[in-house]
Formats: structure tokens, C-alpha cells, sequence
């Protein structure tokens, strides 16, 4: 078991902050693990719930019942099973000195989303539980991480074979059971097609009508397809900036799959010799750096953006911070250079600082605002 005392911390102090604290995250993330490393070390009484035991599910056929009574720490896992519980539970947190906190945990989606931000706006806080980082497996796992993805059950595995066999199941298990339960009706192999073919747009713009056509669907349609992977935390969409500038900007969102081990598996990559001869390899590191870098800044997804115009100059990530702009470029080159593009960057976007983040440890400076970085380094010693 890999420990995760950073989210642990995160966890705990919202706990302290806010009566219901939702812990949300892809299927198979370490959520429940997560949650019960958390019960280990709690001082105050704590009660476990797991909506699919059918014992507990029974327990809490009467939830006002069951749930009233209790102090200390509520655990509920796998809540989008019962979204009823959250209008209860609004109610339990407005109790005078707050008896019991509740820790509710469940794959997220636009149904749970909803459901809970209606019931409990000002008295829930989310917690998004990622993927293993570099920072929890260790720098020297880099590749291993890069190729395997950071599911746990994935990275662990005895070998790259076994990894493969269980993204492939989780694919199809996730297809086939978690959507539907999230209230999801497209046929599995329908989405199954689609999640492939946004596999091979990994670092592209988002082009609905392109995949409404070839999947012989609507744009609107291929849209929702995209907004329910979205919403199940294995698919991002990065937002572009732009600005009253004199050139045409791309406006459409970029797309990235939100772990590079499923990515792999989508691909048909089996090992790193596939990988590194893949077409989708730079693609696949730049998504992998990058969800390293919005760690290591501690920035929102939500507040991440790239740029990019038609005529060719972009940047691929631009962070905003108490008023300076950093941006960042990925380039899975031992040697990067200053490009025409960043330079174009700098000046139009008035970039305070530009980094190139690339494989390695080293740290250099390219030009007076821009500085060539090693992942490795970053992970160790931030920017």
C-alpha cells in the first residue's frame, strides 16, 4: 500500500471545517482505501457504510433511522447509490454543535453533482482524489508510472502484462456497470468507440463534429458522450485563453484523458517499446507532465488554459497566480530550446516566466524569462 498523507491532511482539515465532506474520484482510485487509512488514525467514533454491501445497503433502507443517532464519523461509500441521502443529510448537518460529520465517497457524476449541491450548498466540501503522483510513487517510477497510469491496482501489478489485463477489465467493467449506474443509458459499445477514438484527440483540439461523423452521430451527441467522461473524472477538458489580440485564436477546448495508463490501454500500447515508438508518445508525456505540474502549483484544473493560434504559435499551459503569468511548455527532448513559438508567447501573452518542462533532473536557463526544467527536478524541488 502506497501512503497518501498528503490527501489524508487535505482530508482531515476539511472534516474539521465543513459537517459533510464529499471525497470524489474515478472508480478504482483509492477511495475506499483512502477512507479507511483515515478511520485508522480518527479519535472519535466512526461508522462505515458501504451501499454495495447488501447488509449495509439494508441498514440504511431507513436512513433517518440508521443515521440520526450517530456521533463521531459517518463514512458512507459508494453515496450515488442513494442520492436520497443527501437531502438527510442536509438536515444532519444543521444539527446545533454538529454531532456527527459525514465523509461520503462515490465516483463523481453529473447526477451526484447535482444532487448534493443542491441539498447541501455552504455545508459540503469536495475533494477530488487523483491518480498516484510522482510525489507518492517515488521519482525512480517515473516511466513506470508514465506507462502503467496511477490507478493503484494498475501501477502495482506484477508486471506490465498484468497491468494491461486489468486497465482492459476496468474499461470494460466501467462501461458496462459504473456509467449506468450513474444514470448513464448509452450503449456500452457506443461509448466504448467514442472513449477510443478521444483516445487518439489525447493533446488536440476538440472537434465535435469530426467525431459526431465519423461515430455516425450528432455533434450534440458526441458532446454528451465527452461531458459524461468528463463528469466520471477519466477525461478533461482544458479551456483555451484568448485575448484582444490581432490574430485569430483557437477557441475550442483541448482534450486529454485523465490517466495515461488507461490512455495506453485505449491505444493499444502493451509495453514501453510500444510506447516509445507509438505516435501518440509525446502527446501521451505532455498529459502526463502536465497533470504533474497542476499538482505540484497546487492550481484547479478549472484554472488551467492553453492558447493557441491559427497561424501556429501556442503555448500549452498558462497558469494565472496573484496577477503574474507563468506559462508552460512540454517537450520530451533532452536538449529543449527557445522556439519561435514561445518567444511569440512571451511577447503576446506578457508572460512573467516561461517554463519548459522536460524528461529529466537538470535546471537551466534558456533566455532571460525562460527556464528549462527536468520533471524529475520539478517533482523534488518545484518550480
Amino acid at each position: 500500500m502506497i501512503p497518501r498523507t498528503q490527501h489524508l491532511s487535505a482530508i482531515g482539515k476539511l472534516l474539521n471545517q465543513f459537517p459533510v465532506v464529499c471525497l470524489i474520484g474515478a472508480r478504482q482510485v483509492g477511495k475506499t482505501t483512502l477512507a479507511r487509512q483515515l478511520i485508522e488514525a480518527e479519535s472519535r467514533s466512526v461508522t462505515f457504510f458501504d451501499l454495495e454491501d447488501p447488509t449495509d445497503e439494508t441498514r440504511l433502507s431507513d436512513p433517518k433511522l440508521a443515521l440520526e443517532p450517530l456521533r463521531g464519523l459517518v463514512v458512507i461509500d459508494e453515496v450515488q447509490r442513494n442520492e436520497g441521502l443527501f437531502r438527510l443529510l442536509r438536515v444532519l448537518a444543521d444539527r446545533p454543535g454538529i454531532p456527527a460529520r459525514f465523509l461520503v465517497l462515490g465516483s463523481a457524476g453529473p447526477s451526484l453533482l447535482r444532487q448534493s449541491s443542491e441539498s447541501l450548498a455552504g455545508r459540503i466540501a469536495y475533494y477530488e482524489l487523483p491518480p498516484l503522483r510522482v510525489n507518492e510513487t517515488g521519482a525512480d517510477e517515473t516511466d513506470r508510472l508514465w506507462l502503467r497510469g496511477g490507478f493503484p491496482p494498475s501501477f502495482l501489478a506484477r508486471n506490465d502484462e498484468d497491468s494491461l489485463t486489468w486497465r482492459t477489465a476496468f474499461i470494460r467493467s466501467f462501461l458496462e456497470r459504473d456509467l449506468p449506474q450513474l444514470g448513464v443509458s448509452v450503449p456500452a459499445a457506443s461509448m466504448r468507440r467514442f472513449w477510443t477514438m478521444l483516445a487518439h484527440y489525447h493533446g488536440n483540439h476538440w472537434n465535435g463534429a469530426e467525431l459526431g461523423r465519423a461515430l455516425g452521430v450528432t455533434a450534440p451527441t458526441v458532446n454528451t458522450y465527452f461531458d459524461t467522461l468528463v463528469g466520471a473524472l477519466v477525461a478533461r477538458r482544458m479551456q483555451p485563453w484568448y485575448e484582444n489580440l490581432k490574430k485569430r485564436q483557437v477557441k475550442a477546448p483541448k482534450v486529454y484523458l485523465s490517466d495515461t495508463g488507461l490512455l495506453h490501454a485505449l491505444l493499444g500500447v502493451k509495453d514501453e517499446a510500444d510506447l516509445m515508438g507509438h505516435p501518440k508518445s509525446g502527446a501521451s508525456w505532455e498529459g502526463f507532465a502536465m497533470q504533474e505540474v497542476v499538482r505540484i502549483t497546487g492550481t484547479a484544473w478549472e484554472d488551467c488554459y492553453y492558447w493557441a493560434t491559427h497561424r501556429g504559435p501556442e503555448l500549452d499551459l498558462l497558469i494565472m497566480e496573484g496577477g503574474r503569468r507563468t506559462g508552460f511548455e512540454f517537450k520530451r527532448s533532452s536538449t529543449p530550446s527557445l522556439t519561435r513559438s514561445m518567444h511569440t508567447a512571451l511577447t503576446d501573452l506578457k508572460l512573467d516566466r516561461l517554463v519548459v518542462v522536460f524528461p529529466g533532473d537538470a535546471r537551466f536557463r534558456v533566455h532571460e524569462r525562460v527556464e528549462a526544467v527536468g520533471l524529475g527536478h520539478a517533482c523534488a524541488h518545484g518550480f
